[in-house]
């Protein structure tokens, strides 16, 4: 949807791969990770780590699956190594996830009790101890299970930054009824207020003596703090709010005394805790209900994660202009719903990245787990097209970016030379150097050609492409004419010359576009040159 224009991107492949992938034209550049990764609860997880092998090569070779493509249970509680692989499978993705995150990025993890523990350790191994920021709480469901010894209600969401010095949380928006906590009974001019205690509790009863003291209340009766509490400031501050009409007594003023807050006064939104509500971050049956909302009663996605959860993390930890959220466990595609719909509600240009393998479903509407991921966007997005206009974002009258380009992980386009052909074979040597005269693979478009030497250029996938003709040939202006990307594979002196005229710093073709002409390669090279290409490359 909207290929050309957008920030957007699924891809669909295993995302250890994808990460390693991601590494040069990603590195630093995301704002913020969330991820859902496979709770470690005794069934089976898969991601193929050696992907020499197909999916299905490596389902049967790792007992995952039978003969006839039926799934075993693989990571049982009685295995020795239960959490090990466990942990084994998460390392490295968090390894090269830590390298995609911004200076001031943060990472939400979702986990449950079987394994919080060893990733807790895992992180901090990752990303220091120092950059821990906290274990949050999240209230899963509401209702009680009887059977249970003790009913469990919660996931926890472990929050990492890249570095806690240069990270800072936004608030949380107030919501109507927080503000309309503010009253102004007494008709103050300084506006709406809320009273709080005026005590607060002792952590260090011996150092706050000073600040229990003895008040005289308007009704003329003294009283000291409550125990195990002292009053919040000394004597001088105390007749000071006093003074300046911020102490209320109660009604009958009778009552311990009370500091007045005024809403002009406090931050404009709330700071986050550690503990999040369902009301607030949704729930296990909410996120039910989104996927029927969108789906029907085919509900092909069985555990997603509710979006109000995704945006509670988006809104503490990204900003609105151009942020880029990461999540390489999609699963039913929630991250990217909530970055859609947060965008919609306050004009922001938010973009997100999404990976999630093909895990085969079982089901013929679905075939695999990225095809639910694909088509759940599809559908947030047509019903945003179709909902209420938008918000105008920062940049005045430019429309919502709803669209997002698919890529599917698969081997390099290029033939990679045989290192391990053993030395003295003449006749494979020749056969490898055969294979090197056409070492594009067959069936591979100028497409598939252009976006992995983007990224083995260091160039985002969502970087602009412009398709250039000159002396009747074609070739690709990247990032405003910065590279240069040419396919054709018969090159002449006349379009080198036309490419070397737009003055670019790259300039990548194709060695096939030479056909053997060593000296058409050698003029293209100084021509390079002479108008300031700084790197003339062909693979």
């Amino acid at each position: 949807m909207n290929f050309d224009t957008t920030e957007n991107f699924i891809i669909e492949g295993d995302n250890l791969e994808v990460l390693k992938l991601l590494q040069k034209s990603y590195l630093g550049k995301v704002k913020m990770i969330y991820i859902d990764p496979p709770y470690n609860t005794g069934n089976d997880f898969i991601y193929p780590d050696n992907y020499t092998e197909s999916l299905q090569t490596y389902l049967e070779y790792t007992g995952q699956v039978d003969a006839g493509g039926k799934k075993f249970s693989t990571n049982t509680e009685a295995d020795g190594r239960f959490h090990s692989k466990w942990l084994n499978m998460m390392y490295p993705r968090l390894y090269l996830a830590r390298n995609l995150l911004k200076e001031d990025g943060a990472i939400f993890i979702s986990i449950d009790d079987n394994e919080v523990h060893n990733l807790r350790a895992t992180m901090n191994d990752i990303f220091g101890e120092e950059n821990f920021v906290a274990t949050v709480a999240w209230q899963k469901v509401f209702a009680k299970k009887n059977k249970a010894l003790i009913s469990g209600s919660h996931d926890h969401i472990l929050v990492y930054t890249r570095s806690l010095e240069n990270w800072s949380r936004n608030l949380l928006p107030r919501d109507e009824a927080q503000t309309d906590a503010f009253k102004n009974p007494d008709n103050d001019a300084r506006g709406r207020w809320q009273s709080v205690s005026f005590s607060v509790q002792s952590e260090d009863a011996e150092r706050r003596k000073p600040y229990r003291y003895s008040i005289t209340l308007p009704s003329g009766r003294a009283v000291q703090p409550p125990p195990g509490r002292h009053w919040n400031g000394l004597p001088e501050r105390f007749e000071e709010l006093r003074r300046d009409n911020r102490i209320r007594f109660g009604t009958d003023g009778d009552s311990l005394p009370r500091e007045k807050v005024f809403l002009r006064e406090v931050q404009e939104g709330i700071v986050p805790d550690t503990w999040w509500r369902h009301e607030d971050a949704g729930n296990n049956q909410e996120a039910k209900k989104e996927i029927l909302d969108l789906f029907g009663d085919s509900e092909p996605y069985s555990t997603p994660k509710p979006t109000k959860l995704v945006r509670r993390m988006l809104e503490i930890a990204t900003n609105k202009e151009h942020d880029i959220v990461l999540d390489f466990f999609a699963g039913s595609g929630t991250t990217g719903h909530a970055v859609l719909g947060l965008n919609k509600d306050d004009g922001g240009t938010r973009q997100f990245v999404l990976v999630q393998l093909p895990e085969p479903t079982g089901r013929r509407d679905y075939p695999s787990i990225a095809d639910i991921t694909k088509d759940r966007v599809r559908r947030v997005i047509q019903k945003l097209n179709e909902g209420a206009e938008d918000k105008l974002n920062l940049h005045g009258a430019n429309k919502p970016d709803r669209g997002f380009k698919v890529f599917k992980l698969a081997e390099s386009n290029f033939e990679t030379w045989n290192a391990y052909v053993p030395q003295g074979d003449a006749n494979l040597l020749g056969k490898q150097l055969e294979m090197h005269v056409d070492h594009i693979r067959d069936g591979r478009t100028d497409d598939d050609l252009l976006y992995e030497l983007l990224l083995k250029s260091g160039y985002p996938l969502t970087t602009t492409v412009e398709k250039v003709n000159a002396a009747g040939k074609t070739f690709y202006s990247v990032a405003d004419g910065l590279l240069l990307v040419c396919l054709e594979k018969e090159l002449t002196h006349e379009f080198i010359k036309a490419m070397a005229e737009r003055k670019p710093e790259r300039v990548v073709c194709l060695d096939e576009g030479f056909a053997g002409n060593d000296q058409l390669k050698t003029n293209a090279v100084q021509t390079m040159k002479t108008k300031g290409v700084t790197s003339f490359k062909t693979v």
